[in-house]
Protein backbone atom coordinates (compact mmCIF):
# COMPACT_ATOMS: atom_id res chain seq x y z
CA UNK A 1 0.00 0.00 0.00
CA UNK A 2 1.37 3.41 -0.92
CA UNK A 3 1.41 5.53 2.21
CA UNK A 4 2.54 9.14 2.48
CA UNK A 5 3.94 10.54 5.71
CA UNK A 6 3.00 7.68 7.99
CA UNK A 7 6.13 7.68 10.13
CA UNK A 8 5.35 7.09 13.79
CA UNK A 9 7.92 8.33 16.28
CA UNK A 10 7.81 6.62 19.66
CA UNK A 11 9.23 9.11 22.14
CA UNK A 12 9.54 8.02 25.78
CA UNK A 13 7.87 10.42 28.21
CA UNK A 14 6.74 10.31 31.82
CA UNK A 15 2.97 10.33 32.08
CA UNK A 16 3.05 11.63 35.63
CA UNK A 17 2.56 8.33 37.42
CA UNK A 18 5.09 7.79 40.15
CA UNK A 19 7.09 4.66 39.45
CA UNK A 20 5.21 4.04 36.20
CA UNK A 21 6.82 2.21 33.30
CA UNK A 22 4.39 3.85 30.88
CA UNK A 23 5.93 5.16 27.68
CA UNK A 24 4.31 7.78 25.48
CA UNK A 25 3.80 6.48 21.95
CA UNK A 26 1.53 9.00 20.28
CA UNK A 27 2.78 10.12 16.86
CA UNK A 28 4.83 13.30 16.94
CA UNK A 29 5.51 13.64 13.21
CA UNK A 30 4.38 16.72 11.38
CA UNK A 31 1.04 16.32 9.58
CA UNK A 32 1.15 15.75 5.85
CA UNK A 33 -0.51 19.11 5.24
CA UNK A 34 -2.06 22.08 7.06
CA UNK A 35 -4.43 24.38 5.18
CA UNK A 36 -5.54 27.71 6.67
CA UNK A 37 -8.62 29.67 5.59
CA UNK A 38 -10.21 33.00 6.46
CA UNK A 39 -13.80 33.63 5.43
CA UNK A 40 -13.90 36.82 3.32
CA UNK A 41 -17.45 37.59 4.51
CA UNK A 42 -17.43 36.98 8.29
CA UNK A 43 -13.72 36.75 9.04
CA UNK A 44 -14.17 33.26 10.50
CA UNK A 45 -11.02 31.14 10.59
CA UNK A 46 -10.97 27.57 9.35
CA UNK A 47 -8.43 24.77 9.16
CA UNK A 48 -7.84 21.46 7.42
CA UNK A 49 -5.16 19.19 8.82
CA UNK A 50 -4.27 16.04 6.90
CA UNK A 51 -2.22 13.88 9.23
CA UNK A 52 -1.71 10.94 6.86
CA UNK A 53 -2.68 9.90 3.36
CA UNK A 54 -3.15 6.20 2.64
CA UNK A 55 -3.97 5.12 -0.90
CA UNK A 56 -4.23 8.85 -1.55
CA UNK A 57 -7.14 9.25 0.88
CA UNK A 58 -7.77 10.64 4.35
CA UNK A 59 -10.97 10.66 6.37
CA UNK A 60 -12.21 12.88 9.20
CA UNK A 61 -15.18 15.06 10.05
CA UNK A 62 -15.65 18.81 9.93
CA UNK A 63 -16.58 20.61 13.12
CA UNK A 64 -17.79 24.14 13.77
CA UNK A 65 -17.65 25.81 17.16
CA UNK A 66 -16.65 29.18 18.59
CA UNK A 67 -13.03 29.02 19.64
CA UNK A 68 -11.98 26.11 17.42
CA UNK A 69 -8.20 26.27 17.04
CA UNK A 70 -5.55 24.86 14.75
CA UNK A 71 -4.00 22.87 17.58
CA UNK A 72 -7.40 21.31 18.31
CA UNK A 73 -7.81 20.28 14.67
CA UNK A 74 -4.26 18.89 14.62
CA UNK A 75 -4.98 16.79 17.72
CA UNK A 76 -8.17 15.47 16.15
CA UNK A 77 -6.41 14.67 12.86
CA UNK A 78 -3.79 12.64 14.73
CA UNK A 79 -6.62 10.80 16.43
CA UNK A 80 -8.31 10.02 13.13
CA UNK A 81 -5.06 8.60 11.75
CA UNK A 82 -4.87 6.31 14.78
CA UNK A 83 -8.55 5.32 14.53
CA UNK A 84 -8.28 4.16 10.94
CA UNK A 85 -5.12 2.23 11.78
CA UNK A 86 -6.56 0.54 14.89
CA UNK A 87 -9.53 -0.66 12.83
CA UNK A 88 -7.32 -1.69 9.90
CA UNK A 89 -8.97 0.72 7.45
CA UNK A 90 -6.92 1.47 4.29
CA UNK A 91 -7.26 5.25 4.64
CA UNK A 92 -5.41 8.02 6.45
CA UNK A 93 -6.64 10.58 8.97
CA UNK A 94 -7.64 14.22 8.67
CA UNK A 95 -9.89 16.82 10.29
CA UNK A 96 -11.57 20.10 9.42
CA UNK A 97 -12.50 22.82 11.89
CA UNK A 98 -14.13 26.25 11.73
CA UNK A 99 -14.06 28.86 14.48
CA UNK A 100 -17.70 30.01 14.23
CA UNK A 101 -21.02 29.58 16.02
CA UNK A 102 -23.01 26.85 14.21
CA UNK A 103 -26.28 28.43 15.41
CA UNK A 104 -25.45 31.76 13.77
CA UNK A 105 -27.77 32.27 10.75
CA UNK A 106 -24.65 32.87 8.64
CA UNK A 107 -23.20 29.45 9.47
CA UNK A 108 -24.50 27.76 6.32
CA UNK A 109 -22.71 30.28 4.12
CA UNK A 110 -19.53 29.95 6.17
CA UNK A 111 -19.54 26.17 5.74
CA UNK A 112 -20.16 26.42 2.00
CA UNK A 113 -17.30 28.89 1.52
CA UNK A 114 -14.99 26.74 3.63
CA UNK A 115 -15.73 23.72 1.44
CA UNK A 116 -15.35 25.80 -1.71
CA UNK A 117 -11.84 26.74 -0.56
CA UNK A 118 -11.04 23.13 0.34
CA UNK A 119 -12.55 21.77 -2.89
CA UNK A 120 -9.24 20.49 -4.34
CA UNK A 121 -8.79 18.34 -1.24
CA UNK A 122 -12.43 17.27 -1.09
CA UNK A 123 -12.36 16.38 -4.77
CA UNK A 124 -9.25 14.23 -4.65
CA UNK A 125 -8.26 13.21 -1.11
CA UNK A 126 -10.41 14.21 1.88
CA UNK A 127 -13.58 12.33 2.83
CA UNK A 128 -15.43 14.27 5.52
CA UNK A 129 -18.63 13.90 7.52
CA UNK A 130 -20.57 15.40 10.42
CA UNK A 131 -18.89 16.45 13.64
CA UNK A 132 -19.48 18.79 16.54
CA UNK A 133 -21.83 21.59 15.44
CA UNK A 134 -22.31 20.25 11.90
CA UNK A 135 -24.92 17.66 10.95
CA UNK A 136 -24.54 15.29 8.01
CA UNK A 137 -27.47 17.05 6.35
CA UNK A 138 -25.59 20.35 6.53
CA UNK A 139 -22.48 18.67 5.16
CA UNK A 140 -24.35 17.20 2.19
CA UNK A 141 -26.16 20.47 1.44
CA UNK A 142 -22.85 22.36 1.46
CA UNK A 143 -21.28 19.73 -0.80
CA UNK A 144 -24.14 20.08 -3.25
CA UNK A 145 -23.71 23.87 -3.19
CA UNK A 146 -20.04 23.60 -4.24
CA UNK A 147 -20.74 20.99 -6.90
CA UNK A 148 -19.39 17.85 -5.21
CA UNK A 149 -22.64 16.01 -4.62
CA UNK A 150 -21.81 13.77 -1.64
CA UNK A 151 -19.27 13.96 1.17
CA UNK A 152 -17.73 10.60 0.22
CA UNK A 153 -16.89 12.11 -3.17
CA UNK A 154 -13.09 11.72 -3.00
CA UNK A 155 -13.39 7.99 -2.37
CA UNK A 156 -16.29 7.42 -4.76
CA UNK A 157 -14.53 9.03 -7.71
CA UNK A 158 -11.55 6.69 -7.14
CA UNK A 159 -13.69 3.55 -7.23
CA UNK A 160 -13.82 1.04 -10.05
CA UNK A 161 -17.45 1.91 -10.73
CA UNK A 162 -18.27 5.36 -9.30
CA UNK A 163 -21.96 5.20 -10.22
CA UNK A 164 -22.43 1.85 -8.48
CA UNK A 165 -20.44 2.98 -5.44
CA UNK A 166 -22.48 6.17 -5.15
CA UNK A 167 -25.70 4.15 -5.27
CA UNK A 168 -24.38 1.76 -2.62
CA UNK A 169 -23.45 4.67 -0.36
CA UNK A 170 -26.77 6.45 -0.83
CA UNK A 171 -28.65 3.23 -0.10
CA UNK A 172 -26.54 2.67 3.02
CA UNK A 173 -27.08 6.19 4.32
CA UNK A 174 -30.83 5.71 3.99
CA UNK A 175 -30.94 2.48 6.03
CA UNK A 176 -33.50 2.61 8.83
CA UNK A 177 -33.07 0.43 11.92
CA UNK A 178 -35.83 -1.63 13.51
CA UNK A 179 -36.19 1.21 16.04
CA UNK A 180 -36.97 3.68 13.26
CA UNK A 181 -33.58 5.47 13.38
CA UNK A 182 -31.23 6.29 10.53
CA UNK A 183 -28.44 3.74 10.90
CA UNK A 184 -25.69 6.25 10.19
CA UNK A 185 -26.95 8.45 13.03
CA UNK A 186 -26.80 5.74 15.69
CA UNK A 187 -24.04 3.34 14.64
CA UNK A 188 -21.33 5.41 16.35
CA UNK A 189 -23.20 5.47 19.66
CA UNK A 190 -23.87 1.75 19.33
CA UNK A 191 -20.12 1.25 19.08
CA UNK A 192 -19.55 3.32 22.24
CA UNK A 193 -22.16 1.20 24.04
CA UNK A 194 -20.36 -1.96 22.96
CA UNK A 195 -17.07 -0.52 24.22
CA UNK A 196 -18.70 0.05 27.62
CA UNK A 197 -20.20 -3.43 27.62
CA UNK A 198 -16.80 -4.87 26.73
CA UNK A 199 -15.34 -3.21 29.82
CA UNK A 200 -18.18 -4.53 31.96
CA UNK A 201 -17.61 -8.02 30.57
CA UNK A 202 -13.89 -7.89 31.37
CA UNK A 203 -14.45 -6.60 34.88
CA UNK A 204 -17.42 -8.89 35.51
CA UNK A 205 -19.60 -6.08 36.89
CA UNK A 206 -23.05 -7.60 37.39
CA UNK A 207 -25.20 -4.46 37.74
CA UNK A 208 -23.22 -1.73 35.99
CA UNK A 209 -24.13 1.95 36.10
CA UNK A 210 -23.21 4.61 33.56
CA UNK A 211 -23.27 8.41 33.53
CA UNK A 212 -23.29 10.14 30.13
CA UNK A 213 -22.23 13.71 29.42
CA UNK A 214 -23.97 14.81 26.22
CA UNK A 215 -27.11 13.37 24.63
CA UNK A 216 -26.66 14.38 21.01
CA UNK A 217 -26.11 11.93 18.18
CA UNK A 218 -23.27 10.01 19.84
CA UNK A 219 -24.21 10.26 23.50
CA UNK A 220 -27.92 9.73 22.90
CA UNK A 221 -27.37 6.56 20.87
CA UNK A 222 -24.85 5.24 23.42
CA UNK A 223 -27.38 5.83 26.20
CA UNK A 224 -30.14 4.13 24.20
CA UNK A 225 -28.17 0.96 23.43
CA UNK A 226 -26.79 0.71 26.96
CA UNK A 227 -30.35 1.00 28.30
CA UNK A 228 -31.47 -1.68 25.82
CA UNK A 229 -28.70 -3.94 27.14
CA UNK A 230 -30.03 -3.61 30.68
CA UNK A 231 -27.44 -1.15 31.95
CA UNK A 232 -28.61 1.47 34.46
CA UNK A 233 -27.95 4.86 32.86
CA UNK A 234 -28.17 6.85 36.08
CA UNK A 235 -27.27 10.29 34.71
CA UNK A 236 -27.54 12.16 31.42
CA UNK A 237 -26.27 15.72 31.00
CA UNK A 238 -27.01 18.25 28.28
CA UNK A 239 -26.28 21.97 27.95
CA UNK A 240 -28.92 22.82 30.56
CA UNK A 241 -27.96 20.42 33.33
CA UNK A 242 -27.76 16.86 34.60
CA UNK A 243 -30.73 14.52 34.98
CA UNK A 244 -30.16 11.92 37.69
CA UNK A 245 -31.95 8.84 39.00
CA UNK A 246 -29.97 6.26 41.00
CA UNK A 247 -32.42 3.57 39.88
CA UNK A 248 -31.78 4.28 36.20
CA UNK A 249 -33.35 6.79 33.82
CA UNK A 250 -36.03 6.00 31.27
CA UNK A 251 -33.63 6.74 28.43
CA UNK A 252 -35.94 6.32 25.40
CA UNK A 253 -38.54 8.66 26.90
CA UNK A 254 -35.96 11.35 27.68
CA UNK A 255 -34.38 11.10 24.25
CA UNK A 256 -37.79 11.73 22.70
CA UNK A 257 -37.83 15.08 24.55
CA UNK A 258 -34.68 16.40 22.81
CA UNK A 259 -34.62 19.33 20.42
CA UNK A 260 -32.37 19.58 17.34
CA UNK A 261 -29.41 20.62 19.49
CA UNK A 262 -29.59 17.69 21.90
CA UNK A 263 -31.29 19.57 24.75
CA UNK A 264 -34.01 17.81 26.74
CA UNK A 265 -37.24 19.75 27.35
CA UNK A 266 -37.21 20.28 31.12
CA UNK A 267 -40.94 21.14 31.22
CA UNK A 268 -41.70 17.50 30.38
CA UNK A 269 -39.15 15.77 32.61
CA UNK A 270 -40.84 13.59 35.28
CA UNK A 271 -40.75 14.98 38.83
CA UNK A 272 -39.10 11.77 40.05
CA UNK A 273 -35.88 12.73 38.25
CA UNK A 274 -33.41 14.90 40.15
CA UNK A 275 -32.18 17.92 38.21
CA UNK A 276 -28.57 18.91 38.94
CA UNK A 277 -26.09 21.41 37.47
CA UNK A 278 -24.50 20.45 34.18
CA UNK A 279 -21.07 19.77 35.70
CA UNK A 280 -22.54 17.45 38.33
CA UNK A 281 -22.50 14.53 35.88
CA UNK A 282 -18.77 14.13 36.50
CA UNK A 283 -19.33 13.48 40.21
CA UNK A 284 -22.17 10.98 39.84
CA UNK A 285 -21.38 7.62 41.43
CA UNK A 286 -21.19 5.30 38.41
CA UNK A 287 -18.92 2.55 37.13
CA UNK A 288 -18.36 4.28 33.78
CA UNK A 289 -18.45 7.94 32.76
CA UNK A 290 -18.99 8.61 29.05
CA UNK A 291 -17.95 12.12 27.94
CA UNK A 292 -19.92 12.49 24.70
CA UNK A 293 -20.30 16.25 24.35
CA UNK A 294 -17.19 18.30 23.66
CA UNK A 295 -13.45 17.78 23.36
CA UNK A 296 -11.31 18.42 26.44
CA UNK A 297 -14.32 18.08 28.77
CA UNK A 298 -12.19 16.61 31.58
CA UNK A 299 -9.21 18.75 32.52
CA UNK A 300 -6.93 19.20 35.53
CA UNK A 301 -9.42 21.83 36.74
CA UNK A 302 -12.29 19.35 37.15
CA UNK A 303 -10.57 15.95 37.21
CA UNK A 304 -10.95 15.62 40.98
CA UNK A 305 -14.74 15.65 40.50
CA UNK A 306 -14.67 12.40 38.51
CA UNK A 307 -16.20 9.59 40.57
CA UNK A 308 -16.29 6.80 37.97
CA UNK A 309 -13.83 3.90 37.85
CA UNK A 310 -13.57 3.99 34.05
CA UNK A 311 -14.00 6.70 31.42
CA UNK A 312 -15.02 5.71 27.90
CA UNK A 313 -14.40 8.55 25.44
CA UNK A 314 -17.33 9.06 23.08
CA UNK A 315 -16.24 12.62 22.32
CA UNK A 316 -13.00 13.12 20.46
CA UNK A 317 -10.21 13.73 23.00
CA UNK A 318 -12.76 14.02 25.81
CA UNK A 319 -9.97 13.86 28.41
CA UNK A 320 -6.86 16.02 28.26
CA UNK A 321 -3.54 14.22 28.58
CA UNK A 322 -2.77 16.11 31.80
CA UNK A 323 -6.08 15.04 33.32
CA UNK A 324 -5.52 11.47 32.19
CA UNK A 325 -2.19 11.34 34.03
CA UNK A 326 -3.91 12.55 37.20
CA UNK A 327 -6.68 9.96 36.76
CA UNK A 328 -4.06 7.24 36.37
CA UNK A 329 -2.69 8.05 39.81
CA UNK A 330 -6.16 7.17 41.16
CA UNK A 331 -6.32 4.02 39.00
CA UNK A 332 -9.13 5.50 36.89
CA UNK A 333 -8.81 3.94 33.45
CA UNK A 334 -9.58 5.77 30.19
CA UNK A 335 -10.74 3.82 27.13
CA UNK A 336 -9.56 6.18 24.38
CA UNK A 337 -11.65 7.63 21.59
CA UNK A 338 -9.33 6.07 19.00
CA UNK A 339 -11.04 2.79 19.86
CA UNK A 340 -14.35 3.62 21.56
CA UNK A 341 -15.86 6.13 19.14
CA UNK A 342 -14.54 4.81 15.84
CA UNK A 343 -17.72 2.88 15.00
CA UNK A 344 -19.25 5.50 12.71
CA UNK A 345 -16.05 6.07 10.74
CA UNK A 346 -15.40 2.35 10.40
CA UNK A 347 -18.97 1.70 9.27
CA UNK A 348 -18.76 4.40 6.60
CA UNK A 349 -15.72 2.73 5.07
CA UNK A 350 -17.22 -0.73 5.35
CA UNK A 351 -20.10 0.71 3.36
CA UNK A 352 -17.80 2.22 0.76
CA UNK A 353 -15.96 -1.05 0.27
CA UNK A 354 -19.16 -3.07 0.20
CA UNK A 355 -18.22 -4.99 3.35
CA UNK A 356 -21.69 -4.42 4.81
CA UNK A 357 -25.01 -4.34 2.99
CA UNK A 358 -28.43 -2.80 3.46
CA UNK A 359 -29.51 -5.00 6.38
CA UNK A 360 -28.82 -2.99 9.58
CA UNK A 361 -28.34 -6.23 11.53
CA UNK A 362 -25.26 -6.97 9.42
CA UNK A 363 -23.69 -3.63 10.37
CA UNK A 364 -24.58 -4.00 14.05
CA UNK A 365 -23.20 -7.55 14.14
CA UNK A 366 -19.93 -6.57 12.52
CA UNK A 367 -19.41 -3.59 14.82
CA UNK A 368 -20.34 -5.69 17.86
CA UNK A 369 -17.65 -8.22 16.98
CA UNK A 370 -15.00 -5.65 16.04
CA UNK A 371 -15.53 -3.42 19.08
CA UNK A 372 -15.75 -6.22 21.64
CA UNK A 373 -12.62 -7.85 20.18
CA UNK A 374 -10.66 -4.60 20.16
CA UNK A 375 -11.62 -3.61 23.68
CA UNK A 376 -10.71 -7.07 24.97
CA UNK A 377 -7.33 -6.91 23.25
CA UNK A 378 -6.78 -3.34 24.43
CA UNK A 379 -7.35 -4.26 28.07
CA UNK A 380 -5.34 -7.49 27.82
CA UNK A 381 -2.34 -5.81 26.20
CA UNK A 382 -2.54 -2.86 28.60
CA UNK A 383 -2.43 -5.18 31.61
CA UNK A 384 0.31 -7.37 30.14
CA UNK A 385 2.63 -4.50 29.17
CA UNK A 386 1.88 -2.13 32.04
CA UNK A 387 0.88 0.65 29.68
CA UNK A 388 -2.30 2.72 29.67
CA UNK A 389 -5.12 1.79 27.26
CA UNK A 390 -4.46 4.95 25.23
CA UNK A 391 -0.78 4.21 24.80
CA UNK A 392 -1.60 0.61 24.03
CA UNK A 393 -4.01 1.78 21.32
CA UNK A 394 -1.33 3.96 19.73
CA UNK A 395 1.05 0.98 19.70
CA UNK A 396 -1.60 -1.18 18.00
CA UNK A 397 -2.21 1.61 15.48
CA UNK A 398 1.50 1.86 14.71
CA UNK A 399 1.85 -1.89 14.20
CA UNK A 400 -1.25 -2.07 12.00
CA UNK A 401 -0.17 0.83 9.83
CA UNK A 402 3.31 -0.64 9.38
CA UNK A 403 1.77 -3.98 8.38
CA UNK A 404 -0.39 -2.26 5.76
CA UNK A 405 2.49 -0.33 4.22
CA UNK A 406 3.61 -3.35 2.21
CA UNK A 407 0.18 -4.14 0.80
CA UNK A 408 -1.14 -2.95 -2.56
CA UNK A 409 -3.40 0.11 -2.67
CA UNK A 410 -6.94 -0.67 -1.60
CA UNK A 411 -9.48 -0.94 -4.41
CA UNK A 412 -13.01 0.38 -3.88
CA UNK A 413 -15.36 -1.77 -5.99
Amino acid sequence: MTTLDTRWQNTPADDGRSGSSIKHVEPTTEPYRRVHWTDPVTGARGYLVVQTLVSGLATGGTRMRPGCTLSEVEDLARGMAAKTAVFGLPVGGAKGGIDFDPQDPRATGVLERFFAHMKPWLDAHWVTAEDLGVTQQRIDEAFAAVGLGQSFHAAIQRSVNPAATLERVRTGLDIITDDGCVLGDVIGGYGVAQACLGVFETRAWLQPEVAIQGVGTMGGAAAFYLHEAGVHVVAMADAVGTLYDPNGLDVPTLLDLRDDYGTIDRTRVPATITQLPREAVLAVEADILVPAAISYAITPANVDDVAAAVIVEAANTGVTREAEALLAKRDVMVIPDVVANTGAAAWAWWLLFGWVGSDPAESFDRLYTEMRTKVARLLEDSLRTGTSPRETAWSIASANRAAMDNRPDAVIP
